[in-house]
């Protein structure tokens, strides 16, 4: 693993916290952020000058978001590689859930990367180059009950990230999409927020997602395999568009977009037949 420096929001926990330890072990310089600077204090002890933590709540605006970046790139000089982490999971049926709880979810989740994204791009361009990691989910490729506002997140996100891509491939910038399965992250029990249930959804679909707090339910991913994967993209000579990790995540999109495709297969003719006469 060549050394770097690397930009990441959310390190105080889950994929972020794993990924400054490793990246850390191996000599690299993280520049973190957390929204609590109390819980990264065993990392600033240990690795000194070579970790950067700056205090940042998505949710607090472009301008905040602006700053923060602002100053890790001056306090870095470059940053090789920008990874938009931090997010959470909010799950209930629609009705279930109220408008500030879906706000927050798409301000941190969607909007959060976008601005992370903006701020950060003018430096890479300016310094010729560098790679955009962005943690996405299988679920922004696939859809489950009770998951609709976590997966407009994060399929927004994806959308977002694709286009991006195209945009700054002639600047020596590559973008990857993570999408990870079920892992011992700590996302389930920590990350993991449910709405108010309603009665009326009990014994339905949507209802499914309450169990998601349970400490039973396995997961798949070995979490030490999956950063590592993300980590090794980024000596790749090209960025891949997109990195399914875990055997549960390439079900459930493979099931998805087989679905999809055959979706739109059926259509074709009705596609077809709406066009004007001389575009045939």
């Amino acid at each position: 693993m060549s050394q770097r420096t690397w930009f990441i929001t959310g390190i105080s926990s889950g994929f972020g916290r794993r990924m400054a330890e490793i990246l850390l072990a191996g000599g690299n310089r993280v520049v973190g952020t957390v929204r609590d600077l109390d819980s990264v204090k065993d990392l600033q002890a240990s690795h000194g000058d070579r970790l950067a933590v700056y205090r940042l709540d998505l949710t607090e605006g472009a301008q905040a978001i602006t700053t923060v970046v602002d100053a890790a790139f001056k306090t870095a000089g470059r940053i090789d590689v920008v990874v938009n982490n931090a997010g959470y999971g909010l799950f209930g049926a629609v009705e279930e859930l109220t408008d500030e709880q879906i706000v927050h979810q798409i301000e941190t989740n969607l909007l959060g990367s976008i601005r992370v994204t903006r701020a950060a791009v003018p430096y890479l361009r300016t310094q010729g180059g560098g790679r955009i990691i962005q943690v996405s989910t299988y679920g922004g490729q696939a859809t489950n009950p009770g998951a609709s506002v976590y997966n407009a997140g994060k399929w927004g996100i994806e959308g977002f990230m694709e286009a991006t891509a195209l945009d700054l491939a002639p600047f020596g910038i590559g973008v990857t999409i993570v999408e990870p399965g079920s892992a011992g992250t700590g996302f389930r029990t920590g990350g993991a927020r449910l709405a108010e249930p309603l009665a009326a959804y009990d014994g339905t679909p949507a209802a499914m997602v309450r169990r998601i707090k349970d400490p039973s339910l396995p997961s798949v991913g070995d979490v030490d395999k999956m950063v590592a994967a993300m980590i090794a993209t980024v000596d790749q000579p090209e960025a891949p568009r997109r990195l399914a990790l875990g055997s549960d995540s390439y079900r459930y999109m493979h099931v998805a977009l087989t679905a999809r495709l055959g979706e739109l297969e059926s259509g074709k003719e009705t596609a077809f037949s709406t066009d004007l006469p001389e575009a045939g």
